[in-house]
């Protein structure tokens, strides 16, 4: 499976929880109920992963957690707030570089509709 045929799943399951729970919840709800629906789907995902990353040659086991690792090719960053703020993409996109994905998504449960809510970040794809 590819990157973006991961990432198509992961927006549609996105968007269907939104409709079925609404924006409000904690963050750690929407995580465990994305992680059931991507699971049900046929996706491999891991929740609060640790990403190693390599920096002036060591490599550290634990870098960062991503929120969920899709495939082992996708880091999805969630979030449950009014509105995201730049550093919110930074972290994306900082995630990407430092663990080699080429594809993340930040995903922002309080959005009034969760298509606003979607910010599809990429590296070298």
């Amino acid at each position: 499976m590819t990157e973006n045929e991961a990432g198509t799943i992961i927006v549609d399951a996105a968007v269907a929880i939104h409709r079925r729970t609404g924006p409000g919840l904690l963050e750690s709800v929407y995580e465990a109920i994305l992680v059931a629906e991507l699971r049900k789907r046929g996706l491999h995902v891991e929740r609060q992963a640790p990403v190693p990353i390599a920096y002036d040659g060591h490599v550290f086991k634990e870098g960062f957690r991503a929120d969920l690792l899709v495939e082992r090719k996708v880091i999805v960053e969630l979030k449950s707030v009014e509105r995201v703020m730049p550093a919110h993409r930074k972290q994306v996109l900082t995630y990407l570089r430092l663990s080699g994905c080429k594809l993340g998504y930040l995903l922002n449960f309080g959005a009034p509709l969760m298509k606003s809510g979607i910010y599809r970040c990429a590296n070298g794809i």
